[in-house]
């Protein structure tokens, strides 16, 4: 092991024993007391020194027996302290591609403020770069997803859509505005490519087109109706393979990022549509309406909501990816212009749904109203 001190948290003193890591109030970690002899000896923990040679470092410094020990596992401890050699063979490997380690050095750095252990951002970095995500949509949206995901380390990003690449599908991050007249999965896929830190390597897991090979679909539609009201029919083989999936999109003036669905646990495109049903019986009357009369040659889609759409979605991706509690998991947040204020609402799971959500959460609700007496009876 190779200690260093999280380079991504700022540190700084608040008093002659004391040191603050980290400037923001959801990551900031403060410790004391530091006395001279201490607070010398942080400064050596850059990950070019192993235990041995820190530990005589110590010694010569002053530091009692024991003590580098005793602040490096209080470090640990307090999520401060990283591995700048540790992680397994993936983060070797990922580490000698010097060229893709220099690109997704900011979002490593990123994964350690929020990854406690030491190598443990490395290591989920390496383990995104094995993952496999699917984008329904090459819209101003879609098109923007891929390129995010791909540019942050997701080894194989995949763009599905039909026709071709029209004026307004351009957008920044997204596909450019000479691939106008292209296939628009094709250019998709070229901007996610183009995106991407190098190649990421092969693995021998199932490369056919099936929906439970992939890691996660989001289905981000040109047509924002399909997000914000999807279709459970065309959700039924990913609910079926038990492939989670993430809607993202913009209709009108208002964005929409969610739910995230865990097939089977979680309120699918099915429970949305019976809940809404169930709130507004003039609901399935108008939404048959819209889907079925004559669709506007251009959709609304600004393109700052568009942006701001497609990089909340992302996040909330490779949140999931990376092995994060799925925070949009039987929720979606909407916003609309001009104001932007984003608003939370639940997404319930529908005892009238197949899907089988409902009587999973009915079963985690009984053992969880179980677990006091069982408790007290211990």
């Amino acid at each position: 092991m190779h200690p260093i001190l999280k380079p991504s948290l700022r540190r700084g003193w608040r008093d002659l024993n004391t040191v603050q890591f980290g400037a923001t109030r959801a990551h900031a970690r403060v410790l004391g007391p530091v006395d001279t002899a201490t607070g010398s000896f942080l400064s050596l923990l850059d990950g070019t020194r192993g235990l041995p040679l820190l530990r005589a470092e110590g010694q010569r410094i002053g530091l009692p027996d024991g003590h580098v020990d005793r602040l490096l596992h209080r470090l640990a401890r307090a999520g401060l302290l990283d591995d700048a050699t540790g992680g397994g063979p993936a983060a070797d490997a990922l580490r000698a591609r010097t060229d893709v380690m220099d690109r997704l050095r900011p979002d490593l750095a990123a994964l350690s403020v929020v990854t406690p252990e030491p190598n443990q951002a490395v290591r989920t970095m390496a383990a995104r770069r094995a993952t496999r995500v699917r984008v329904k949509g090459g819209g101003r949206v879609g098109a923007v997803v891929a390129s995010v995901l791909s540019g942050a380390g997701v080894g194989e990003v995949d763009v599905m859509d039909g026709g071709c690449v029209e004026p307004w599908d351009v957008a920044p991050g997204g596909v450019p505005p000479d691939s106008v007249g292209q296939r628009r999965d094709a250019a998709a896929r070229t901007a996610a490519r183009r995106a991407a830190p190098g190649r990421p390597p092969r693995h021998p897991e199932d490369r056919g087109d099936g929906e439970r090979a992939w890691s996660l679909v989001v289905l981000a539609p040109r047509d924002g109706l399909d997000a914000f009201a999807p279709d459970p029919a065309a959700a039924e083989p990913l609910i079926a393979a038990g492939t989670p999936h993430l809607y993202a999109g913009v209709i009108e003036g208002t964005g929409v990022v969610g739910p995230l669905v865990l097939p089977g646990a979680t309120a699918c495109a099915g429970c949305l549509a019976l809940d809404r049903a169930d709130a507004d019986a003039a609901w399935p009357r108008m939404l048959a309406q819209w889907r079925s009369g004559r669709r506007r040659q251009v959709p609304a889609c600004d393109l700052a909501l568009a942006a701001t759409v497609a990089g909340l979605a992302a996040a909330h991706a490779l949140a999931f990816l990376d092995g994060a509690e799925p925070a949009l998991a039987g929720a979606r947040w909407e916003t609309s212009t001009p104001g932007f204020d984003w608003r939370r609402h639940r997404a319930r799971t529908h005892r009238s749904c197949p899907c089988g959500a409902s009587e999973q959460v009915k079963g985690e609700r009984a053992s969880v109203d179980r677990e006091p007496h069982e408790t007290m009876a211990e």
